[in-house]
């Protein structure tokens, strides 16, 4: 049995980002987790409904079919324990999900599993799981409940924010701290300047990476930026992706237009933001994740 997966792109994934988990939460709520370890062995033959992430997690998986070869991991990393773990186990092999691998922690955060599964992107429904993950140095993002699905279709549609998601909050202190005239004129400075990555930098890199493994015509992975940025700050994240040799698909610098339309338009698949009030739009059209990174998620005291 191979035990290294060292070559892949990997996902670790939340019970409830995967599934929909709901209704045996609310048992947890209101009896506890013996109440809800005995709910989840009454009801262990039921099949879980699809969570947010789900079709986020087919496409990936299906990822190995088109390229014959396993490049893609997903493991289970949950703090469910294993008894009360085996519904979602069932659930998985219900759906012929690919998933082999997981972390049953027992009420605890998983996050210090991630660094030995050589995890990419780390998806879940606990915010404080994925804080704790942010400060290891993983991408990771809190999936919102909500988010459309869009059209059945083979191809993975990715899109991204740009400041304190792939690259770091530098330039949005500037902002919040001087407004938009003093980061026009700054970014403009600075034009030449490359940002620093943002936590999201490894994982988009490591997609590049298999998007470059398909033929440039029949690739399907498409990747877009979108980003309230607009001309004249655009000239530095375009350097700066080009200094790191990553190729996005498509760029869209909005200007501060609301991004729901253009997210809906692209037909992402997932879409992550720093940013709490882009999430709560852009969750309407689109299953989001929440990068809560940066300045614009410090706590004021």
């Amino acid at each position: 049995m191979a035990n290294n997966i060292d070559d892949k792109l990997v996902l670790a994934i939340s019970s409830r980002a995967l599934f929909d988990l709901s209704e045996s939460h609310k048992v947890y709520l209101s009896g506890g987790v013996e109440a809800y370890r005995q709910y989840q062995i009454e009801h262990e033959d039921e099949v879980l409904e699809p969570g947010d992430a789900f079709a986020l997690v087919q496409k990936l998986l299906s990822l190995n079919e088109h390229l014959g070869r396993a490049r893609v991991e997903v493991v289970l990393v949950s703090r469910n324990s294993a008894d009360t773990g085996l519904r979602v186990f069932n659930s998985i092999h219900h759906y012929g999900l690919a998933i082999s691998r997981a972390a049953f922690v027992g009420g605890r955060s998983p996050y210090p599993y991630l660094k030995a599964f050589g995890c990419d992107l780390f998806l879940s429904t606990h915010a404080e799981d994925v804080r704790s993950a942010l400060d290891a140095g993983f991408a990771a993002a809190t999936i919102l409940s909500g988010g459309a699905s869009r059209a059945a279709s083979e191809e993975l549609r990715i899109a991204f924010d740009g400041d304190a998601v792939l690259f770091s909050d530098e330039s949005e202190r500037v902002y919040q701290s001087g407004g938009l005239a003093a980061f026009q004129a700054s970014e403009r400075q600075a034009a030449r300047e490359p940002l620093r990555g943002g936590p999201f930098k490894g994982f988009l890199a490591a997609l590049n990476a298999l998007q470059r493994e398909f033929p440039e015509d029949a690739c399907p992975i498409r990747t877009a930026l979108v980003t309230a940025r607009s001309a004249p700050a655009h000239e530095r994240v375009i350097r700066t992706l080009r200094e790191w040799d990553i190729r996005l698909d498509e760029s869209l610098f909005l200007g501060g237009l609301t991004k729901s339309a253009f997210l809906e338009a692209f037909a992402a698949d997932v879409f992550f933001d720093d940013q709490t009030g882009h999430c709560e739009l852009a969750r309407e059209v689109v299953a989001t994740g929440h990068v809560p990174h940066g300045i614009s998620n410090e706590v004021k005291l």
